[in-house]
């Protein structure tokens, strides 16, 4: 005998269709937020970037981790050789077989990552890259992902072997300064802090890298981020996850209370003000109190943070000597382009022609650049009713500039001119029509506040050796430049 249909099973009926239905529906509806999302940037094209920059990133900083090392050893063995003549000689011998056991002891620690210091160093925008590299090869995505990926955890080894190098140096010099200071060799224990100084400030720079992303890493990190597929992504498996319970997950707040124990959230202190009114003789201090211990867990976790790495300062001890910025810097970042604008007035207002140059200089260090430049001589005929462009020259510069104080600079320079009017190349080969010209002046520098040009730069030299051209030319030269 069947049992009738009762209004309870045809509501649980429907329930378990619509059940049903959202459970097989929302591996869908995922993969399409995904599918969206991915229509927005391309994978490949992403990954192969942010790959081909950490390789890079890789080798420098292995090279330059290596070297450093091979120069510190060298530098130790060399004060030791020294010693060998003198009454310490045995203590000296000792010395020397002690820095070889503690220098390759040391890079044999290196060549295997799994026995460096658990206490992994935080890079927010390496965490950023790689956990966004781990999103996409989960969802499907393969090719030149899953190399990326593998390229980014292998940098994320090798900035935690600069961490282990850059504390094994400091205890030698902490070692070699006891030592040192009692045997009068300040002079090598200086440079030896140099190379401290330098390979921590170098690391600094790397990371600077990092924090300076491309169009395409930066556009696809800012769609990711507006997501929530992604930002629940993030909070299960980034790096910053693995330090901290990150909030999110339960409705509630259970998983952002669980994240930070002891702080109150919202509604804690809203029911802790109802029961208080403010007005009992405790409610002020009490709530004194709750704010202290608040301000004291940020502080730790702000400490915590600082001690693994994500914080933007680096520990760089104040040097004994006087640092140079430009040191490391890569080579292009140490170029300085510009131009400079120069005009010879006729008999009338109209110029009769104008100097435009275009110069590339290098900086040795904060305070001396060297350079080259190259000009072209134009020539704007007679006048607004007889304008008439033509080519009257070209020259080719050298410049040295030495800050003197602040905005001012000693300028000097070598340069040959063709003051001749030409037509084509062949003209210039005449070396005989080349003239010589030595500048020396003064240049001040004024700073502009624009995304092209960067700095005016106003000259003003004399040329002391045109008192020997035939016909003479002007001493007094006034250039105005400006800097990319």
């Amino acid at each position: 005998m069947r049992k009738p249909i009762t209004q309870h099973c045809v509501y649980k009926a429907i329930l378990s269709c619509i059940v049903c239905f959202l459970l097989c529906t929302s591996p869908i509806y995922s993969q399409s937020r995904i599918d969206t999302l991915l229509g927005k940037i391309d994978p490949q094209q992403y990954a192969n970037t942010v790959g081909e920059k950490a390789k890079k990133l890789e080798d420098k900083l292995t090279a330059k981790s290596m070297q450093v090392l091979n120069k510190l050893q060298q530098q130790e063995e060399k004060i030791y050789n020294k010693l060998l003549a003198t009454k310490d000689s045995l203590q000296a011998k000792e010395n020397l077989a002690e820095i070889k056991d503690k220098y390759t002891g040391l890079k044999s620690k290196l060549k295997n990552p799994a026995i460096l210091s658990q206490a992994k160093q935080y890079i927010p925008q390496l965490d950023s890259l790689s956990t966004s590299l781990k999103f996409l090869s989960e969802n499907g995505i393969g090719g030149k992902v899953k190399d990326a990926l593998a390229k980014t955890e292998s940098l994320k080894d090798k900035f935690q072997q600069a961490e282990e190098i850059k504390k094994f140096i400091k205890e030698r010099k902490e070692q070699l300064k006891q030592q040192l200071e009692k045997l009068g060799m300040v002079k090598q224990l200086k440079q030896i802090n140099k190379q401290v100084y330098y390979y921590t400030a170098q690391i600094k720079e790397y990371k600077e890298i990092l924090n300076d992303p491309k169009k395409i890493e930066k556009k696809a990190l800012e769609l990711l981020s507006k997501t929530k597929i992604w930002k629940d992504f993030f909070r299960k498996n980034s790096m910053l996850a693995s330090f901290f319970p990150m909030p999110g997950g339960g409705a509630d707040g259970t998983a952002a209370q669980a994240g930070f124990a002891g702080l109150q959230t919202r509604a804690q202190l809203a029911n802790f003000f109802q029961q208080t009114g403010m007005n009992g003789p405790n409610a002020i201090s009490q709530l004194q109190g709750n704010i202290s211990e608040v301000q004291s867990q940020i502080t730790e976790l702000r400490n915590k943070i600082s001690q693994l790495g994500g914080g933007q300062s680096e520990d760089l001890a104040m040097p004994d000597f006087k640092p140079n910025q430009q040191k490391t810097k890569s080579f292009f970042k140490r170029l300085e382009y510009g131009t400079n604008f120069q005009s010879q007035k006729s008999d009338r207002f109209f110029p009769a022609s104008s100097d435009i140059g275009l110069s590339a200089g290098y900086k040795l260090n904060d305070k001396s650049i060297i350079g080259i430049a190259a000009s072209y001589k134009i020539g704007w005929g007679r006048g607004f009713n007889n304008i008439n462009i033509t080519s009257e020259g070209i020259g080719l510069r050298s410049f040295v500039d030495w800050n003197l104080k602040g905005s001012l600079w000693i300028s000097g320079g070598y340069e040959q001119n063709f003051r001749s009017a030409f037509r084509d190349v062949e003209q210039l080969r005449n070396l005989s029509a080349w003239q010589q010209s030595g500048l020396l002046g003064m240049s001040k520098i004024i700073s502009l506040k624009t995304k092209i040009l960067k700095k005016t730069k106003i000259q003003l030299l004399w040329d002391f050796l045109s008192y020997q051209q035939v016909p003479k030319t002007q001493p007094i030269l006034f250039r105005v430049g400006y800097n990319f």
